[in-house]
């Protein structure tokens, strides 16, 4: 999203007319058939447009779209948010969402699980030079935006490749001395064996530091985490949601998890069933391993689809329990919320919180009188 905002941006100070700029992705199966469906689409219903595609789909295939009726260029990944002037080093671009502010600091991955070909179109982990951070990041709290969510490809990775040891947790603390009007600094998905000690005391600390987090957990076998090429253990996932909130006890977690990885047995699922509770996360999102051609796991034996659904299921219910367990646990409290549009707000913690009439951007007080199975009442 944040890109297809700087997309539309520069397209729009171009003075742009007649283009349709598709913004691909390649994540799973099935959003790379999406994005040849939109762009045919486009092609037939703006058949005089100039269509121009990019991202990680039209990185792993341009030829295929680039042969498409109505594409006109095909703009390689790397080059949509680099700045010409800083040579490698990627632009921190923003985007808006009502009354939040998203901003991408970091691009690019240097690891490779094998379930994955995100790094063959997003690069080499690039680092957005921190006076940049802070200057897109005053400029949207100056434009009204409360919250920020920092964004990247492999979050954690942030300043790895920068000087003076330049880091994730530095970089929050940064923003939130020099931004004193920011209500909310928020963490987007993070990978916790990068994420470490500073993280942790860094969310204990700031309190402003939104005390929620999304993990890239994947799995809670440790066989199956070894065949993904993932850099943690399951004990190293509890250890680090342990630690997380002895330092910051109202902290709220969610993950993302695969099921149905090549050769994972009911037992290996079993334990990433147990690792929801372990870790205890309330936010799941669940995804049913699809093979994507050039990643390594789409060589490795498969588990049938019926399978692979079926646990899907049982996760995602699991899920659902885990989430009404925390929305019950919040009866009666009263909660500082962000209004968003449509009448509902969120809670620091990420938890919807039903707010009829509010007015988007505006922070409050709550109480909390019940829930729906999916967002508080007020």
């Amino acid at each position: 999203m944040v890109e297809s905002e700087e997309l539309a941006r520069q397209a729009r100070a171009s003075g742009e007319r007649n283009l349709a700029i598709v913004n691909t992705c390649a994540v799973t199966a099935e959003a790379l058939r999406r994005s040849r469906q939109a762009v045919r689409r486009l092609g037939r219903e703006r058949p005089t447009d100039r269509i121009i595609v990019t991202g990680c789909a039209a990185e792993l295939h341009g030829r295929d779209f680039a042969a498409m009726p109505g594409v006109t260029r095909v703009i390689p990944n790397g080059d949509k948010t680099l700045d010409p002037a800083a040579g490698a080093a990627p632009r921190a671009v923003a985007a808006a969402e009502g009354t939040r502010g998203f901003l991408a600091v970091q691009n690019g991955c240097d690891h490779r699980c094998t379930f994955c070909v995100i790094p063959f179109g997003r690069g080499a982990s690039r680092s957005a030079p921190p006076a940049e951070v802070l200057q897109v990041a005053q400029a949207l709290v100056e434009s009204g935006k409360r919250e920020i969510v920092l964004t990247g490809v492999d979050l954690t990775a942030y300043g790895a490749d920068l000087p003076d040891d330049w880091s994730l947790p530095r970089l929050a603390r940064m923003l939130l001395a020099e931004i004193p009007d920011l209500a909310r600094l928020r963490l987007s998905s993070i990978d916790c064996v990068e994420a470490g000690f500073e993280l942790i005391d860094a969310m204990g600390q700031e309190k402003r530091l939104a005390p929620h987090l999304h993990l890239s957990l994947q799995a809670g076998d440790d066989l199956i985490l070894k065949r993904m090429k993932r850099r943690h253990s399951r004990q190293d996932a509890v250890d680090f949601c342990r630690r997380l909130r002895e330092a910051r006890p109202e902290t709220v977690l969610g993950a993302d998890l695969i099921v149905g990885f090549p050769t994972e047995t009911e037992e290996m699922f079993l334990r990433t069933l147990e690792l929801v509770e372990d870790c205890a996360l309330t936010h799941l999102h669940v995804f049913p391993f699809s093979p994507r051609p050039g990643a390594p796991a789409a060589l490795m034996p498969q588990v049938d689809r019926e399978t692979v659904l079926e646990r899907a299921a049982r996760l995602r219910a699991l899920g659902e329990r885990r989430l009404k367990r925390h929305l019950e646990a919040q009866l009666g409290k009263t909660l500082r919320v962000l209004a968003e549009r449509g009448g509902q707000a969120r809670a620091a913690d990420f938890t919807l919180v039903r707010t009829p009439g509010a007015e988007p951007g505006t922070l409050f007080d709550v109480s909390v009188t019940g829930h729906d199975g999916r967002m508080l009442l007020s």
